[in-house]
């Protein structure tokens, strides 16, 4: 016996078409239309979009900062993620000072296991470069179906890395199979502002972005194209934010280069005015990189209608903004840096995306799930809807109007940065592997049974 999911509006990455979709098991079987078999429980979805799970390959759960972590675990932000229409997360593991990268990933399988309402991946995070890490990362590829590492080029002293390193992991990424992940900014420049502002007394959160310039972020992203290349290896970068570093990778790109990139809903809905609130209000939204001039957001836009930009993923990152964030209330260095969007990552996107007409819904689809599904090893099993896929389905209410807010949120996290965000559409219903999962808002699946999902080698030409 199956489910039938009909009258609704199936889209995928290349086609948008009226279809019925029959799940059966945890996969999909059939689509079109006359497909029903005795037995089947019929769902009328009439009026909705049928999308594939989203992806978001950007989380940071259970991430330990220090004496702190943050707030949302593995539970409470897959079921965020899942309530929002996300039916699979790629987590950034990570290897500390003085591990192994077996040990940081023994940690965090220990972490999600059990405890994750999605299907789920790693990155793993190199913060620790040695002569071993390059075979590690090979058996990780090999053996755990790790296929994609991060190195920070920022947070000198505690996560960056040097360009010897960086040039060596590119190296050991090529020859095994792997796509490097960088958090492109300049660290050296940044701590030497950060000190410098610190001395001169500018203190309050604003001065955090006022010590991490756009400039940073596209001399990093530049750098970093420059050592892929000479290294004969992909490379993803996060986060991005201003029009510098969009314009390395579209000249990357245009040169033919394997070079992929994500941006964030926060970028190109909320700009650096935040950081002029009032009081403490700004250091909610201390992020890195931090919000830019608002100049740069039709940019962004344009970045995604043009291919320019591959994913929208939400570097989702939760502290709340009492007990955590207030650390650094009179020293915006010390403020943890992050902010939630699990949840709102489809909403923001289909409202201001798609209902405000600067993307189409097949761009919306290719943007929060198929090509990160193509790029981290995950396509056809994730990423669309096709026969044989796996039976990830977020069945989507266009007429749904709603207001964003703390008040009504699953992440688990004391203020949401789009408070009062008008939200048009929502998931009438998620199906996580052929099971009704969550819906209207709420959770229900009754555990947390997300697997862990091994992922393919790295090819080029995936885009």
């Amino acid at each position: 016996m199956g489910i039938l999911l009909t009258g609704g509006i199936v889209v995928t990455a290349a086609d948008t078409y009226p279809a019925d979709v029959r799940l059966e098991g945890e996969k999909i079987t059939a689509i079109g239309r006359n497909i029903a078999q005795d037995g089947d429980e019929p769902v009328n979805v009439a009026g909705c979009y049928l999308f594939p799970g989203g992806i978001d390959p950007h989380t940071h759960f259970d991430l330990p900062i220090g004496d702190m972590r943050t707030a949302d675990s593995f539970a409470s932000g897959s079921k965020a993620a899942l309530i929002g229409g996300t039916t699979t997360i790629i987590d950034y593991a990570t290897q500390f000072k003085g591990e192994s990268l077996a040990t940081g990933l023994t940690n965090w399988h220990a972490l999600a296991r059990d405890n994750c309402y999605t299907d789920y991946g790693f990155h793993m995070a190199i913060t620790d470069w040695n002569d071993t890490i390059a075979r590690e990362m090979k058996e990780l590829v090999e053996e755990h179906g790790i296929s994609s590492f991060k190195l920070y080029m920022a947070y000198k002293n505690v996560l960056q890395v040097d360009d010897g390193a960086l040039l060596s992991a590119f190296r050991a990424a090529a020859g095994c199979g792997a796509i490097l992940c960088l958090h492109c900014e300049n660290g050296d420049v940044i701590d030497t502002l950060v000190r410098q502002s610190i001395g001169q007394g500018r203190t309050e959160p604003r001065y955090h972005a006022v010590s991490r310039p756009a400039l940073v972020e596209e001399e990093a992203t530049r750098r970093a194209i420059l050592l892929a290349k000479m290294a004969d290896a992909p490379l993803y970068v996060v986060h991005l934010t201003c029009a510098g570093a969009l314009t390395a990778v579209e000249e990357a790109k245009r040169a033919g280069l394997p070079v992929y990139a994500e941006t964030c809903p926060q970028y190109l809905l909320l700009d650096e005015s935040y950081y002029e609130q009032a009081g403490f209000e700004s250091a909610k939204y201390v992020i890195s990189p931090p919000l830019r001039n608002r100049a740069n957001q039709p940019v962004l836009w344009q970045g995604l209608t043009n291919h320019m930009l591959d994913t929208v993923a939400t570097d989702h990152c939760s502290f709340h903004f009492s007990g955590q964030k207030d650390l650094g209330l009179h020293d915006f260095s010390k403020i943890p840096n992050g902010m939630p969007g699990v949840e709102t990552r489809l909403s923001l996107l289909y409202t201001y995306g798609v209902a405000g007409g600067r993307i189409n819904l097949n761009q919306f689809v290719a943007l929060t799930a198929t090509n990160a599904a193509k790029v981290f090893g995950l396509y056809p099993r994730k990423g669309t809807i096709a026969v044989g896929s796996d039976a990830d389905i977020t069945v989507w209410d266009p007429c749904y109007e709603g207001i964003i807010s703390a008040q009504t949120q699953a992440q688990r996290v004391d203020y949401s940065p789009f408070e009062g965000f008008v939200q048009k559409g929502r998931a009438k219903y998620v199906y996580l592997r052929g099971r009704l999962a969550a819906g209207e808002g709420q959770l229900i699946a009754s555990q947390a049974d997300g697997q862990y999902l091994q992922r393919s080698p790295f090819r080029t030409g995936i885009l």
